[in-house]
């Protein structure tokens, strides 16, 4: 494959097996964005993980200090209070079957997010050979499945990102926007690489992380010191 001319000329600004400090990679990160839109910027971290086993594989959500520069669409599946609470909190939809067969019918997928309580799970069930593929199920690692709607959606609005390991146990997130001044990016970076860290399973043998990189949309991976981080 072919690349670009920008995507060559940012590349050369980086230094291929140099692992640099975290504002380092943020400062560069910024200067290697090559679109023409404001790109987002986001973390990717290798993992010592066997994913065949239940206890290694991370799952789980982070509320960014300072958002990801991106407003999610909200659906919340709930009745009653709950639903009136999640209305209040700024969710963008709020139903309970009739969203349901909305979605079942219509092929409707106008949100990002959905949060459902726990009673109008079975209902959802039916649909999870269609909300599961594109990452909309519900699910309580991550905090969307809950009584306490209000929460949930304040906390997606502010900036909560949802991540877990794939097979080869990389996680990553999108951390805000090239846009963001550097020190809101480290704070974001920061908060992510922590949990990620304290989320380590006890039965992981040896190093836990093997690499971590940020990338803007498009634009060169930048490996950082894992030692710029305290851990």
């Amino acid at each position: 494959m072919k690349k670009g001319k920008k995507y060559v000329a940012a590349s050369s600004l980086v230094e291929k097996n140099k692992a640099y400090t975290k504002e380092e990679a943020i400062e560069l990160v910024k200067k290697t964005s090559t679109t023409k839109f404001d790109s987002s910027v986001e973390v990717a971290m290798r993992l010592n993980l066997d994913t065949k086993k239940a206890d290694q594989q991370l799952r789980g959500a982070v509320v960014l200090p300072n958002g990801t520069g991106k407003t999610k669409k909200v659906l919340v599946i709930a009745k009653g209070d709950a639903a009136k609470e999640a209305k209040e909190a700024g969710a963008d939809y709020v139903g309970d079957t009739d969203m349901l067969e909305k979605i079942e019918k219509e092929n409707w997928f106008d949100f990002d997010v959905m949060i459902a309580t726990p009673d109008t799970m079975p209902a959802l069930g039916k649909l999870g050979k269609v909300l599961g593929p594109k990452g909309l199920m519900p699910n309580p690692k991550t905090g969307t499945v809950t009584m306490d709607t209000k929460k949930a959606v304040l906390e997606v609005k502010k900036g909560r990102v949802e991540y877990r390991t794939d097979s080869y146990g990389n996680v990553h997130a999108i951390i805000g926007k090239a846009s963001f001044d550097n020190n809101k990016l480290i704070e974001n970076l920061d908060a992510f690489v922590s949990l990620i860290l304290k989320s380590k399973p006890s039965t992981v043998k040896g190093k836990y992380v093997k690499n971590i990189a940020v990338s803007t949309t498009m634009g060169p991976g930048i490996k950082i010191d894992v030692n710029s981080f305290d851990n």
